[in-house]
Order: structure tokens, then sequence, then C-alpha cells
């Protein structure tokens, strides 16, 4: 699948005017959200002024949506933009990624730890 056009609509857990959210197939955690545009768009630079306003209201949404079934410590927001960057599918979508104390041994640096041995500082 390049992008998301084919995703089932029994798998849309919540609907707006430019976003979906679905739970993320492959979760890295309990709780993984997918936020995914309604328009084909290939990353965040792509997106509109509007749709980057509603994004943000839609993390928070989607915040609310984990929370009703888990109890996280902490989030991690990402956004792959371009092939270097890790995308795989070129259609726009932000993963919200909750956290859990004890998921991983040393969790400093976050999104750091994309490129090997930057994460330590």
């Amino acid at each position: 699948m390049k992008d998301f056009t084919e995703i089932p609509t029994d798998r849309i857990i919540h609907q707006g005017e430019h976003f979906f959210i679905i739970k993320d197939a492959f979760p890295v955690s309990p709780g993984h959200l997918l936020i995914i545009s309604n328009v084909v768009r290939t990353d965040y630079f792509e997106l509109t002024e509007i749709e980057k306003q509603e994004l943000n209201t839609c993390i928070q949404f989607a915040k609310e949506i984990i929370e009703k079934e888990h109890k996280p410590d902490g989030y991690n927001i990402g956004m792959n933009c371009g092939l270097a960057a890790g995308q795989t599918v070129f259609h726009f979508h932000c993963h919200l990624i909750p956290r859990y104390t004890g998921d991983m041994e040393n969790p400093r640096g976050g999104v750091r730890h994309c490129i090997e041995g930057k994460g330590n500082y």
C-alpha cells in the first residue's frame, strides 16, 4: 500500500474535516494511533495552513482516545518526511505513540535515537 486511501471505514475511530484517526496496524506500544490526512499529501510540509491547525486538534483528541483505555507516562509524536527520514508510506500520517515507564531501559534522547549514536548527550 503506497497510501492510506484503501483503509476500510471500520478501522476509522475518528473522522474529522481534514484527518481521520486509526489504530496503528503495527503498534510500537499499546494505544499507538495514526492521524492521517483525508486528502493525499506526501508529508507534513505539503499540508495547508488550515490542515496544520486541525492537526493540532487531532493530536489532542487522539491523546484523549488513548487515555480512555491506557495510562501512558509520556508520548512521542512522529512524522517521517522523505525517504531519507524513513518514510515508507507517502500519504501524510502522524504517529502518536504512548510511552510507558520502563518500556525501554533508557529513553533519554527520545527521537534523537533515529540516527545511531546521536541520542546520547
